[in-house]
């Protein structure tokens, strides 16, 4: 799997979640939202290794994870996560409830609508959102 797959993973869990939204099925919505998320945060790391290089054997394990705020560290982002934190306080909301997210929502019996329709817009809020700023580095 590559960087361009890992987008279009991104994209297409993205578009999954929307469906699922609208379709009143939250939970999943929630739990695909999370995934879109951390495929970004993957195409992010893809990017940091160079064609024909053999990876980087931490960086390689580090990745296997589905903590996004640990992602982000591997990824390089941790600096530039925290300058927009600094910079931008609806950013930084948003940040705060997309790094709540867990693999583990998947085992969630019910979530509250208000709960999702605030994760969906803290990940695609085209100016303040999660993934069209991790978009930039990516």
């Amino acid at each position: 799997m590559n960087r361009s797959d890992l987008q279009r993973l991104s994209e297409l869990r993205l578009r999954d979640a929307q469906a699922l939204l609208e379709a009143g099925r939250l939970e999943g919505a929630y739990y695909l939202l999370g995934y879109a998320v951390e495929c970004a945060l993957k195409s992010c790391i893809a990017k940091r290794i160079r064609e024909f290089d053999f990876p980087d054997k931490r960086l390689a394990n580090d990745s296997y994870v589905h903590d996004l705020s640990k992602l982000v560290t591997v990824a390089g982002l941790k600096e530039q996560l925290g300058e927009e934190e600094e910079r931008n306080g609806v950013f930084a909301k948003n940040w705060w409830v997309v790094k709540q997210w867990s693999e583990d929502a998947r085992y969630e019996p019910a979530i509250e609508s208000d709960q999702v329709l605030m994760f969906f817009a803290a990940v695609t809020d085209p100016a303040n959102g999660v993934i069209p700023w991790l978009m930039k580095y990516c």
